[in-house]
């Protein structure tokens, strides 16, 4: 199965705030960011953007040196549903952005034939080379990446506060929730209870828009 000349690119971490996602494409230092990212190849903006959920759930892990915290991870074993922005982009804008999370630099395109053919493709062991198939959305394919390993297999480790901020107002961009809906989201996600309340994360709003 050859790629199809459009994805969505399902993002449930910081990506779900537009003006970070909108460096991913064009170049530049997202709000929050310490690095500078090179953009896609095509710079154009996304064609589409839609609030989406899907079965599965959000869990915190690693140590980003980014945002000096626990980054987002998917796992579609989880019990629940993630809440997720979704942008419809080219193939190749998918590929670069993929890379550009693994820290390397955009191009060439990946090979999406497994992931859409078998739901998965683990590219490499690195924490954002395995390609989920979420679905199909108006006849163009939902795409994710995550990392390769389970939540049950990795210890969790809390989000920090700029972390946050940036899902609280991708939340807020996205699904269009209220403080206390995106906390109770939030709150009891692996790697959060016992870090952050409920209260503490609402707290969080007003560093979500730079």
């Amino acid at each position: 199965m050859s790629s199809p000349p459009l994805v969505w690119y399902a993002s449930y971490g910081s990506n779900m705030y537009a003006a970070r996602l909108r460096c991913y494409l064009e170049g530049g230092t997202p709000p929050g960011a310490q690095r500078d990212y090179a953009g896609c190849r095509d710079r154009s903006p996304a064609r589409r953007v839609v609030a989406s959920e899907f079965p599965g759930g959000v869990y915190f892990a690693t140590e980003s040196p980014v945002w000096h915290g626990g980054r987002a991870f998917f796992d579609p074993a989880l019990p629940g549903r993630a809440a997720m922005r979704s942008y419809l982009v080219s193939a190749g804008q998918f590929s670069d952005i993929a890379e550009q999370e693994m820290y390397r630099e955009p191009g060439p395109d990946l090979d999406l034939g497994t992931v859409l053919r078998t739901g998965r493709d683990e590219l490499g062991p690195g924490r954002y080379e395995t390609l989920l198939h979420l679905g199909d959305l108006d006849g163009y394919p939902v795409l994710t990446f995550t990392a390769p390993w389970s939540a049950s297999e990795i210890e969790k480790n809390p989000p920090s506060a700029a972390y946050l901020a940036m899902l609280v107002g991708g939340l807020r961009e996205a699904h269009g929730w209220s403080l206390p809906e995106i906390a109770e989201y939030l709150a009891p996600l692996p790697g959060v209870p016992g870090h952050w309340s409920a209260p503490e994360i609402a707290d969080l709003a007003p560093r979500a828009t730079p």
